[in-house]
């Protein structure tokens, strides 16, 4: 019995039941006030309908248990299969999907599953083909049909691969004796060398060839095709796309003929195509789009047609969509779909490419609670190659509704964090319907919002004590010495720590100085509101970005002790982000070579830090007496940015101390195992799975291709800031054109922004006021920092906390990424150093030697002359 008849039984029986309560209630209560009897009656009649709904759904779900209970010897129909049962995985991809979509009142043509205990070699066992039998009897109903028999292995029809056509299949059969020798041939097929070679290029393994099997009622179509709820060649998702033949569909889906094409807009359901199957279009429309819901993933589904009834034959993961190659480890969400990304901002903390074991944390954390905004599954969280990216379909087209579906609009909103778009390029957006939207999209976002309001409720106690904390949990880590019991401290406090804080780090962000930046230019200048908001940790306190270079002055001042350095700063540094990245905690030389570098180009922090307090004064001096109305709400709005921007940075610092934990994780993971460091080439899920005892010899097989590929994505050059459509990293890099500011797939083109490349200007953010004319010193990773002098103009592809050091050294800072709150801006204002951030290919076309103007106020590097 699927969930409609059901649903259709229970709502009859509730009806019943309020109609009698309601009924008896008029007959014998008595009651001689009309108004009383009327209110009265109806409170009866809804007891007797949440009664009788409740007793109808008890006596359903005990019916359904009962059923499951009987021995079927491995035999189950459709329609009783035990979806949530131990037994669902047995079942195959086909199997399994067919159930769940048999059970949920798809129209799919009945039939059952014979599962692997059904079996004995490549042969029914004696009482299972009986149970066949009892089936096919039930399924006839009296009279001749045809069957068809298909395979159903555990990964058939899976996300990771489809086996289309590799397994056998027989169709139109009618006798028990033709349905018997099919069963046995489709079984025979998981033995071939096409099923072998195919499962080894998946990186599947041997286990995973038991199979089962699918009797299923065959109907006489007048067409039959194949509908992609997502185009599989360019991930569009606002267009479904399909093909079909008139009568069965079996040579269409095998490649021997040639079909019709059609095609239908998403989420209005408007068709393209032949008139011919115009009328079913609507249902085909209708049952896609819910399939594609409840499957969490675009979907590949073969139907068929007669008259105007639509009937689907199957339903699986479009694996051309696939994000994920196991056996190099290595995720690509921009195939996942066509979607914009951007990577400004998220590459401060990890700026260089992720090991698989920090990768993999990304979509762990969207499976465990993370605090990751998502769209019909779609997470805002994605790694491209390697590199961390923000999904900004799925944040655009969350929020797009609030401005009337303007996605530019939508999009203006949130520039603070990830910084300006050209106005031409298309944000691809998520098709949603105005149900999806109201039931799924915005009670998602309430929830997010209450569950940030709670935990910023939680921060003072988070920053006051995470520091004990993860000391505390780094020598339980270190002490643990089975893997059992380190299993269980990662399931109990090592992800839970790590869980909560990034949660925190995200309630506590706050976009607060770029929509007072905006506010405050309609009343003043560029230069004042520059000043205004470059003094905010005079205002606040010292911002944790900044300690690392305040502290060095301090040790040599002696107002800081070494340890104390180490206990405050110790986490931090260039990559941060990656749990395989060594901290300089675990360096005992490195805080010695900090100190050599910076006494010998010493600069007085609180001079800098003197004179911006000395210019935000004159600003707000000026700004005050010219608005005087303004002044007080502005004041307090100053304050208010100033605190956010302070528990930011805070919350930041102790999150990233979290990493730490993760870091000691892994290595006690890795001794464990007996795999040391090679640990970071294994996935967080696959490091679990060796720690529950589930020892897997092809995955530990798998460390040295892993290895070379990741070193061959490290040598490529970062990716680009923005990326639109599927991106090949490989194929970018080869390109002697490429430039690093935007990749456009639609177009085949990699887009500009700004001037053209013969302009002898550059365009960006407005970090940090001031204009330095200086030497360009260009520095392609941090581990080139001691060529850096004094005096010189830093041009990088982005800075983080690492690089705070050079900071003060610095006449001016330019780099390719950034945004308005991007850390470049951040500490160059409080310092008072120039800067101009994302100026998106800075590190293409200047070289160390080049003479530049770099106007911090306006954004833009004027270059002046070329290094011969």
């Amino acid at each position: 019995m699927n969930k409609i008849k059901q649903e259709i039984i229970t709502k009859i029986i509730s009806g019943l039941g309020a109609t009698a309560f309601a009924l008896s209630f008029i007959r014998f209560s008595g009651i001689k006030s009309i108004l009383s009897l009327v209110i009265l009656s109806m409170l009866a009649g809804t007891l007797g309908n949440l009664l009788f709904h409740w007793l109808t759904v008890f006596l359903l779900n005990q019916l359904q248990k009962a059923n499951q209970r009987i021995n079927t010897h491995g035999v189950y129909a459709f329609g009783s299969f035990p979806l949530e049962s131990s037994l669902a995985p047995a079942a195959g991809g086909k199997g399994l999907s067919l159930a769940k979509l048999f059970q949920s009142g798809y129209p799919i043509p009945d039939g059952c599953i014979l599962l692997p205990e059904a079996f004995i070699q490549d042969d029914l066992r004696e009482e299972a083909w009986q149970a066949v039998r009892e089936q096919l009897t039930r399924l006839r109903k009296g009279k001749t049909i045809p069957f068809a028999i298909r395979s159903s292995a555990a990964v058939e029809d899976s996300q990771k691969a489809s086996f289309a056509g590799e397994f056998e299949s027989v169709l139109d059969i009618r006798s028990d004796q033709e349905i018997r020798e099919a069963i046995q041939t489709v079984l025979k097929s998981r033995h071939s060398q096409r099923v072998k070679s195919y499962s080894l290029a998946q990186g599947l393994q041997n286990d995973e060839y038991s199979i089962a099997v699918v009797i299923q009622k065959m109907i006489q179509p007048d067409f039959a095709g194949v509908l992609f709820t997502v185009n599989p060649l360019t991930g569009n998702l606002s267009q479904m796309t399909g093909n079909y033949t008139s009568g069965l569909g079996e040579k269409l889906v095998s490649g021997e003929i040639s079909a019709s094409e059609f095609s239908i807009d998403r989420p209005q359901g408007s068709y393209h195509g032949p008139e011919e199957i115009a009328p079913i279009i609507k249902n085909l429309h209708r049952y896609a789009h819910a399939i594609e819901n409840a499957a969490g993933c675009p979907q590949d589904i073969e139907w068929a047609s007669k008259g105007k009834e639509v009937a689907i034959l199957q339903a699986r993961p479009i694996t051309t969509l696939n994000n994920f190659d196991p056996i190099r480890g290595v995720w690509n969400d921009s195939h996942k779909g066509n979607f914009l990304w951007s990577a400004t901002n998220l590459m401060e903390a990890s700026p260089e490419v992720l090991t698989p074991f920090t990768a993999s944390l990304h979509s762990y954390l969207d499976g465990h609670g993370g605090p990751s905004l998502s769209v019909k599954n779609y997470s805002l969280n994605g790694i491209i190659g390697g590199r961390f990216y923000a999904n900004i379909s799925v944040q655009v087209s969350a929020f797009a509704r609030f401005f009337k579906g303007d996605a530019h609009r939508a999009y203006r909103e949130i520039s603070g964090w990830w910084g300006e778009i050209p106005e031409d390029l298309e944000i691809p957006l998520i098709p949603l319907t105005s149900s999806e939207w109201s039931q799924n999209v915005l009670p998602g976002l309430l929830r997010s919002s209450r569950m940030f309001a709670a935990y910023r409720k939680k921060e003072k106690r988070f920053l006051a004590g995470n520091a004990a904390r993860c000391k505390e949990l780094n020598n339980k880590i270190k002490n643990t010495t089975t893997k059992e019991g380190l299993l269980n401290l990662w399931n109990q406090e090592v992800f839970p720590l790590y869980r909560d804080s990034l949660i925190h780090v995200v309630a506590a962000a706050s976009d607060q100085q770029v929509k007072l930046e905006r506010d405050l230019l309609q009343y003043a200048d560029p230069d004042v509101v520059n000043a205004l908001l470059s003094n905010l940790s005079g205002l606040s306190g010292q911002f944790e970005s900044m300690g690392p270079a305040i502290g060095l002055g301090m040790i040599l001042n002696g107002k800081m002790t070494q340890e104390a350095y180490m206990e405050a700063y110790g986490h931090r540094g260039v990559n941060e982000g990656e749990a395989a990245w060594p901290r300089p905690a675990e360096d005992p030389k490195w805080l010695d070579s900090q100190l050599e570098e910076w006494e010998k180009n010493p600069v007085n922090l609180d001079v800098l830090r003197q004179q911006q307090k000395n210019a935000f004064d004159k600003a707000w001096q000026r700004f005050s007496s010219q608005n005087p109305r303004q002044a007080s709400p502005f004041q307090k709005r100053i304050f208010q940015a100033a605190k956010a921007a302070y528990q930011r940075e805070a919350v930041r610092s102790e999150a990233t101390r979290c990493m730490t934990v993760l870091r000691t994780f892994a290595l006690r993971a890795g001794s464990l195992l007996g795999i040391a460091d090679e640990i970071f080439y294994l996935t967080i899920d696959e490091v679990l799975e060796l720690l529950s005892g589930r020892e897997n010899s092809n995955v530990m097989a798998l460390i040295p291709i892993r290895k070379e590929t990741f070193q061959q994505y490290c040598a490529l050059p970062p990716y680009p800031a923005l990326i639109c459509g599927r991106f090949d990293p490989f194929t970018w890099g080869s390109d002697p054109n490429r430039r690093t500011d935007v990749y456009d797939a639609q177009t085949q083109r990699v887009a500009e922004i700004g001037n053209p490349d013969h302009s002898d200007t550059l365009h960006g953010f407005a970090g940090a006021l001031g204009i330095v004319e200086g030497t360009v010193r260009k520095l392609n990773s941090f581990e080139e920092s001691s060529q850096f002098q004094t005096g010189e103009i830093l041009v990088t592809t982005m800075t983080n906390i690492g690089w705070t050091p050079l900071f003060p050294r610095a006449a001016a800072i330019v780099t390719d990424l950034g945004a308005p709150l991007s850390h470049a801006a951040i500490v160059a204002r409080e310092l008072g150093i120039p800067a101009v951030v994302g100026c998106k290919d800075a590190t293409m076309r200047l070289e160390t030697g080049d003479r530049v103007r770099v106007d911090g106020g306006k954004g833009c590097v004027q270059i002046l002359t070329k290094k011969e």
